[in-house]
C-alpha cells in the first residue's frame, strides 16, 4: 500500500490514518491488507444519514471507508472523526463510539483483530 500522509493518534489509543491521494484506494489492495494478517472481513454498507447507536465491542475495530464518508463519535474522549474513501479507523475495544453515514451514504469494509 502507498504510505499515508499522516496518522492521528486520538485519546483512548484509536488511530486514523488518512489516504492522500486523489485517486480511490483499490478495493483490492484493503482486500489484501486484511488477507494478508489472516483477518476475516466484511464489506457493508449504509444509506445516507444511517445512524448506528452507541456501543462498544470487545476486539479491535479495524475499518476502511471506500465510497462516501462516515463520521465516527467517542463520546468519553469528547472527539469526532470523519473517514472519507481510503481512511483506515482502528479503534481499540472498549471504546465506545456511534456513528452516522454522510449524505450519500458510506460503504466501508471492516474486520475485527
Amino acid at each position: 500500500m502507498s504510505e499515508p500522509s499522516y496518522i492521528e493518534i486520538l485519546d483512548g489509543g484509536a488511530e486514523v490514518i488518512r489516504w492522500p491521494h486523489k485517486h480511490r484506494l483499490p478495493e483490492s489492495e484493503i482486500v489484501a491488507f486484511f488477507e494478508s494478517r489472516r483477518m476475516s472481513f466484511d464489506r457493508w454498507s449504509s444509506a445516507a444519514g444511517g445512524e448506528f447507536t452507541v456501543h462498544s465491542h470487545s476486539y479491535r475495530k479495524i475499518l476502511f471507508c471506500i465510497e462516501g464518508d462516515i463520521t465516527f463519535v467517542l463520546p468519553d474522549q469528547n472527539q469526532e472523526i470523519t473517514l472519507r474513501p481510503g481512511d483506515r479507523l482502528s479503534l481499540p475495544s472498549g471504546i465506545a463510539h456511534r456513528a452516522d453515514a454522510g449524505p450519500e451514504g458510506v460503504t466501508c469494509i471492516e474486520a475485527s483483530a
